[in-house]
C-alpha cells in the first residue's frame, strides 16, 4: 500500500527552525522525484523545493531560497525539509509529494503536517 507519512511540524518562533521528514513506502522511492508543497488559509497549494530521484538537483520556490533545504535519503525512504530563518508567512500546511521519475501520472500526497510560525 501506498503511504506518504509527514512529521515534524509544529509551532515556532519568527527566526526559528524547523526539519519536516516524510516517510515513504508501498513504491519505488529511488525512481521518484520528491517534492514539498504547501497550503496557507485561503491561499493555492504552492510548490516548495523539489529533488530529483537520486538527489543531484533541487529546486525551490522564490520565497524559500537560501533559508530551506531539501534532502532525501533513499536507504531510508525519507525526504527532508530543513526549515531556517522562519516567517510568519511560511504558515502553511506542509504536503509531501512523489513523482515517477518517468511516468508521472503516478503521483502520491501525504496526509501534511501543520507549521506554525507566531511569537
Amino acid at each position: 500500500q501506498v503511504q506518504l507519512v509527514e512529521s515534524g511540524g509544529g509551532l515556532v518562533q519568527p527566526g526559528g527552525s524547523l526539519r519536516l521528514s516524510c516517510a515513504a513506502s508501498g513504491f519505488f522511492f529511488s525512481m521518484y522525484v520528491m517534492s514539498w508543497y504547501r497550503q496557507a488559509p485561503g491561499k493555492e497549494r504552492e510548490l516548495v523545493a523539489a529533488i530529483t530521484s537520486v538527489g543531484g538537483s533541487t529546486n525551490y520556490a522564490d520565497s524559500v531560497k537560501g533559508r530551506f533545504t531539501i534532502s532525501r535519503d533513499n536507504a531510508q525512504n525519507t525526504v527532508y525539509l530543513q526549515m531556517n530563518g522562519l516567517k510568519p508567512e511560511d504558515t502553511a500546511v506542509y504536503y509531501c509529494n512523489a513523482r515517477h521519475r518517468f511516468v508521472q501520472s503516478n503521483n502520491y500526497w501525504g496526509q501534511g503536517t501543520q507549521v506554525t510560525v507566531s511569537s
